[in-house]
């Protein structure tokens, strides 16, 4: 394969898996708050009434200062502009992945079919967090960035990994620590003080952002202990930061991963320090997060580890333990042993579906002992797509943007007043208020997603929980309309607005 070649099926494969498998949302998850948020900043008479773009917890990052700013260069929503930004660091964090692949000592053919494996991604049971994130997140730019700054380490390029870091840590800081500890630690041995650079930029201007941050009215206190109340809040719900809470359930996984990279270091022999130094590390770093985790959340209740979201660096293990069992497939020399290796590499983005792993497994692994291996590879990564849903059922998430949706929200745009409060009283956990919120540029009095910011803003976490208590009071202070499933139906009131899936009605 040539530069050109390699560069062509990097493309290829992140536009295939942004359509295919494992996809890509935009709303459905932490994007509902986001893009509220970023609407608001635009034009802060938008959304003005409704408490997540009130204290909006952007200050650390600057995600919404790059959405902003090309919203202004481009002209266009930004929908566009994020789905668009996901497409590159989706492709620089498989260029990254190739990097490694190369570094351990494979041809380009074979790195290849490591990185097709890889971009399926994997959940992260416990901690909840994905590998490959489907929506244009600030952490789903920052991953990406994080192992191409680990492939460029590899190949010997510490300013320019330093750089990629430095740019994933300008978005989201929180991801990036793992690297961090060891990118420090090998400053320390390798005295190369230059590439203490970029980090250092970084560190200003994210100061510097932070302190002109617009919009933001609650201070945030990092240095204080988490209270009862707030704890019971934040345990009901952000559970997966309290680590008690699961790691009965799944910790032992994590430690059998961490053991599968060892084995796969040591089976490849591989020499790279600076890859070894990297991929044992975070892998450590991810692995010791849990106990961290549990001793300056649970027992010291430090009131910044509900943003740090340290144990969420297990994604690094489940990361890294793909990767090695991939890399090591394709260096294996016999069938059977290519096919365990392959196996273990698609167990997690096919979430143990028996069939669909032993049918990839198989395919990976003859793929690399035919003549025309290159055309079998590629088969085997976009086939891989496919045989994962359709044979191992595994559905990402689902499909919540319906054409029902978008009429309701088309109408309260379009029907409402601005400042006007909507109010979801019989929608329980689900998410289409979120989704209304961003489609619709209108308040919404609460909902489930939004009380993620428990994590944190204290003060908007409390609002948000007495608001939640009284969902159910379709004339509480404030609200203007309550939309209503179809089987709630109010007997003797005609709705403002109806389909098959909504029902709208004033409050008074």
């Amino acid at each position: 394969m040539t530069r050109v070649m390699t560069g062509a099926a990097i493309v290829a494969l992140t536009l295939a898996g942004l359509v295919l498998f494992p996809g890509h949302t935009y709303l459905q998850q932490d994007t509902q708050i986001y893009t509220a948020i970023l609407e608001h900043l635009w034009n802060p008479a938008v959304l003005q009434n409704d408490i997540l773009v009130q204290s909006p917890h952007v200050s650390f990052t600057l995600y919404d200062e790059f959405a902003i700013g090309l919203r202004k260069l481009t002209g266009a929503g930004f929908e566009g502009i994020l789905l668009s930004l996901q497409l590159v660091f989706r492709a620089l964090g498989l260029w990254g992945i190739y990097l490694i692949a190369l570094a351990a000592g494979l041809s380009r053919a074979p790195a290849m079919l490591v990185t097709a494996i890889w971009s399926l991604g994997a959940t992260i049971i416990g901690p909840s967090v994905l590998l490959v994130e489907y929506e244009p997140s600030p952490r789903g730019f920052a991953v990406p960035l994080l192992f191409l700054a680990v492939g460029l380490a590899a190949h010997r390029r510490p300013v320019w990994a330093s750089v990629a870091a430095s740019a994933a840590f300008l978005l989201h800081p929180p991801t990036t620590y793992p690297f961090w500890l060891v990118f420090f630690a090998m400053l320390f041995v390798q005295r190369k003080f230059v590439i203490l650079i970029p980090p250092a930029c970084a560190a200003v201007i994210m100061m510097l952002a932070a302190h002109y941050q617009a919009g933001v009215h609650e201070q945030q206190h990092f240095f204080e202990r988490i209270g009862p109340e707030l704890e019971k809040l934040q345990r009901m719900r952000a559970s997966y930061n309290w680590v008690s809470l699961w790691w009965r359930d799944y910790f032992l996984q994590y430690v059998a991963l961490f053991a599968a990279i060892l084995l796969a270091w040591w089976r490849m022999k591989i020499d790279n320090l600076e890859l070894r130094w990297f991929v044992l590390g975070m892998a450590i770093i991810g692995l010791l997060s849990v106990p961290v985790s549990y001793l300056l959340l649970e027992q010291m209740k430090w009131a910044l580890m509900p943003q740090l979201q340290p144990a969420r660096a297990l994604l690094f293990v489940s990361g890294f333990a793909m990767l090695m069992a991939a890399i090591a497939g394709c260096a294996a020399t016999g069938l059977a042993e290519r096919f365990c290796w392959f196996a273990l590499a698609y167990f997690l983005p096919a979430e143990g579906a028996v069939l669909a792993v032993a049918i990839l497994a198989a395919g990976a692994a003859l793929a690399l002992w035919l003549k025309r291996r290159a055309v079998a590879i590629a088969v085997v990564a976009i086939g891989a797509m496919a045989v994962i849903p359709d044979v191992g059922r595994v559905q990402n998430y689902p499909h919540l943007r319906t054409q029902e949706l978008a009429q309701l929200s088309t109408w309260a745009r379009e029907s409402t007043a601005a400042d006007a409060v909507f109010a979801f009283p019989t929608f329980g956990h689900r998410l289409e208020p979120g989704i209304f919120r961003a489609q619709a540029l209108r308040a919404v009095y609460v909902d489930w997603k939004g009380g993620g910011q428990v994590n944190y803003l204290p003060a908007l976490g409390e609002q948000w929980w007495t608001r939640w208590q009284q969902r159910d009071n379709a004339h509480a202070a404030g609200i203007d309309y309550f939309i209503l499933t179809p089987d709630k139906r109010l007997p003797h009131q005609r709705p403002l607005f109806a389909n098959s899936n909504f029902l709208v009605y004033p409050s008074h």
